[in-house]
Parts: structure tokens; sequence; C-alpha cells
């Protein structure tokens, strides 16, 4: 008699077992909720408002400004130092937006593209808010008929509010300066993430000299209206989703580290213990940012993939320990309290486009595919390859082939350097991939040059998803 196979991919022995006996039993469906089907509709919407705003601002300068004020001396270069400060001004309040983690949003796009925006779009409010400043500096000069640089004192020290928005204006100028690749570079990404919030503070504090100094403002009681909620409503968004979401969320759970067990060179899994874990809406291959609430780590947040989906109530993840703060991660105590914002991120069984799917992990990319892999329908049967440059590296390999297997795919595991195993093996051995959707996780270099080997093989750009870690 053929033995029945499972109702639900395994949930193997080893997963969460603290003991000979511990918690997890073999075959235990998870009870947790995935994460919401993306809404791209919600998102096109967004799009055509943000751009419709942006139209709104750039007219406010063209209608508040009159023939005559443009003929008077000045008028030219005072007339687009407004344009360019109310373009750059709503450009940095988009940027802002583009971080601020709204859930309908992150679903469609993903953090990897919002912050992709965030970094392209970053030149230009800048550029156009230092025009801004200078032009205006000009055109006063040319109203005053006085040189530029005398003007300079007059501007700051004979205007309300203007003393502040000089300094959010330099604060906002050193963030900028410290952006450039060569010099973000050599900063470590917790001190940058700290410098970062203070472009916050840099917007809060050139807010109100636009106000009461703006021509589209003065004497325009609903322009200021308008204004003035678009700004409470975007530092709104930012409060919620970036500050007050991930707290009810903590609070309500209650994560604390139940133990921390070595995988492999450089590898720990953390386990975690909290309360209410099957309300935790969060689907394999997502990741959360986790703040760790220890001595010397509390006050930062990093993103680490769930290893596998929550088996209430645990919780669990697998870190590559690579820097400052992965390597304190893994001597944490038991009982260290544990913040989480998320989850975040599109490598998920969401985005699957056919039935069949290949998912390609190098290194510590391997977390993201594990939990992704409980995640995938029946029939999906998955081409799953494993990269590592030794035996060692392949961490979570027992669990994924006892997934692998239960789903009716195949596992391939590729070890060595990558002049002995060249990026090309990898869709050898998958064959049909230009069928099947293609999930890549793993570092920067690694999932670029698999992507870059998709894209020579012609497989369609919908159908590649990827992971990528980085510090």
């Amino acid at each position: 008699m053929t033995a029945k196979p499972p109702s639900a991919p395994p949930r193997p022995g080893g997963l969460l077992t603290l003991g000979p006996d511990g918690p997890a039993q073999a075959g235990a469906a998870p009870s947790a909720p995935r994460s919401p089907a993306p809404r791209p509709l919600l998102v096109d919407l967004a799009v055509a408002v943000v751009a419709v705003g942006f139209g709104l601002s750039v007219g406010l300068a063209l209608t508040a400004t009159s023939h005559s004020q443009l003929a008077a001396p000045g008028g030219p270069a005072l007339f687009l130092g407004n344009l360019t400060g109310l373009a750059g001004t709503y450009l940095a309040l988009v940027m802002v937006l583009l971080i601020s983690r709204i859930p309908f949003v992150e679903q469609v796009l993903g953090q990897d593209t919002l912050l992709r925006w965030h970094r392209r779009l970053a030149p230009w409010p800048i550029t156009l808010i230092i025009a801004h400043v200078i032009i205006l500096t000009i055109g006063y000069a040319q109203a005053a008929h006085t040189g530029i640089l005398h003007e300079i004192g007059p501007l700051v020290n004979g205007f309300p509010d203007m003393g502040i928005a000089t300094a959010g204006f330099v604060l906002m100028v050193a963030i900028s300066v410290a952006s450039f690749y060569p010099i973000r570079r050599r900063i470590k990404r917790e001190n940058w993430w700290a410098l970062h919030l203070f472009m916050y503070l840099a917007l809060a504090l050139a807010f109100a000299h636009e106000i009461v100094l703006g021509p589209s403002f003065v004497g325009h009681p609903m322009t200021q209206l308008v204004w003035s909620v678009a700004w409470a409503a975007s530092a709104g968004l930012v409060l919620a989703y970036r500050v007050g979401l991930p707290v009810v969320r903590s609070i309500r759970h209650g994560l604390v580290v139940e133990e921390i067990r070595p995988e492999g060179p450089g590898v720990v899994t953390v386990i975690l213990r909290g309360r209410h874990l099957e309300r935790l809406a969060v689907s394999g291959g997502q990741f959360f940012e986790w703040r760790f609430l220890a001595r010397g780590m509390w006050w930062q947040a990093h993103p680490f993939s769930i290893s596998a989906r929550p088996q209430p109530p645990y919780l669990r993840l697998t870190v590559k320990c690579v820097g400052d703060f992965t390597t304190a991660l893994a001597g944490l105590p038991a009982g260290t309290r544990v913040a989480l914002e998320g989850p975040y991120g599109t490598f998920t069984a969401h985005a699957l486009r056919t039935r069949k799917v290949a998912l390609i992990a190098g290194g510590i990319g391997v977390t993201s595919v594990r939990s992704l892999l409980e995640d995938l329908p029946k029939g999906t049967r998955p081409v799953v390859v494993l990269r590592a440059s030794s035996e060692e590296e392949l961490v979570l390999r027992e669990e994924i082939a006892e997934l692998v297997k239960w789903h009716g795919g195949r596992l391939h595991e590729v070890v060595g350097p990558r002049t002995a195993q060249p990026i090309e093996h990898l869709a050898e051995l998958i064959g049909d991939i230009k069928k099947r959707d293609t999930y890549v996780a793993g570092s920067e270099s690694f999932v670029a040059s698999v992507t870059r080997l998709l894209a020579l093989l012609k497989v369609p750009q919908e159908a590649v998803h990827a992971d990528v870690y980085a510090l």
C-alpha cells in the first residue's frame, strides 16, 4: 500500500528543537498567516497622486508671480529661486515617503526597489535646494544693488526663521556629501543609519521659513493649509510605519532570545520565543528589521530574513557573522528582548507567474530560500541550487533537502571556488530555466552575476526575483 503524502510541507524535527523532546514536531503545519497579496492598483494610484502633487507645487510658483514682480530688479532670479525651492522640497518629501515603509507600497515594490528609487532621486532635491539658496541670494543682491557675498548676512539675519532654515540647509548638505559612495563605503552601517536620521531634522528646520517667506504662500492661506497638510501627512506616515507600528507589534509579540545555535563556520541560528505569533502575518522569503535590546545594540536595527515560517510560539532567523553587530549577536544571552519591524520583501510565493520554480542561493542566501520553500504551492516541483565555497558553508541543507523531497523537486549542491564552479554551470543544472520563475538570493555580487546570466539566456525579467544580502 502506497503511503499518502503529507498535506503540508514537513517541519523538520530539528527546526526548533531545544532538547531531545523539544517543542517542534515534524509535520506540524504553520499556523501563522501569510502576508497579504500585493495590490498594484493602489500603488499606481499613489504614484498618480504624487505626480499631481508635484505639478501643483510647481504651478504654485508660476501663479504666485506677477509680471511686475518679474520685471523688478532681481525678479527673474527670485522667481527661479522660489521654483527650485518648491520643487526641491517636494522631491525631498517624496524621498522620505519612499522609505516610510508604507505596507501596500512595500508589498508591491519591495524595499530593494524603494531604496534604489530613493538613491536615484536623492541628487535632485539637494541640487534644487542648493540652487534655490544660490539663486535667491543672487536675486536679493540684485534687488538691493549689493554684492552677492555682502547679501548673505542680511539674508540670514534679517528674515524670520532664516537662521534655523540655514542650519537645516547646512545639515542637509553635510548628509548629502557623506552619501557619496567613496565616503559612504567608509562609514559603518549603524553610523550611517544614525547620521541619516538627521535628514528628518533638516527638513523640519526648513519647513517654517517656506510658509512664512515663500511668495507662493504669503497671502495665500489655502496654499499654506494644503502644504502644511502635505508635510503633516508625510511626517504622520513616517511616525506610523517607522515607529508606531513596530512598537505596537513588538509589545504584542514580546519576543525574547530562547537559544542561539551554531549552524556552520561563522553562522548562527537565533531562536526567539514570543506571544501571539499565530497573528504575525509573514510569508516565507521575507525579512524583518531586528533590534536586539542589549547594551550597545539596542539603538540599531538590522535586516535578517526568517529562515523558517513562524511555528508559534517560536520564530527563527539564521545569520552570518560578518561585522561587529552580527558577531555580538552570536553571544547574546537567553532572555534578551527583541523588537521587530516588518515583515518586508517581495521574495515570496506571491511573485509566482508560472507553476514551475527554480531557487538559486549563494552562501547565506539559503535562509530566505529555506523559508520560501515552505510557502510554495504543490506542483511547483522546484529545482534548488545551493552554492557555497565549502561543504561546511551549506547550512540548513538537511531541512532544504527534506522540503525539496516533499515538493517532488531536485536539489543540487555546488561546492568550490567560483573559478572551478562558474556561474554558467548553475543554469545548466536547471535545464528548462526559461520556463520557470527563478528566485536568486545571496550577496550583491552573486545576485548580480546570476541575474546577468539569466538576462543573457533571455529569461523574462518579470520571472526573475532577487533577494540581495548586503551590509
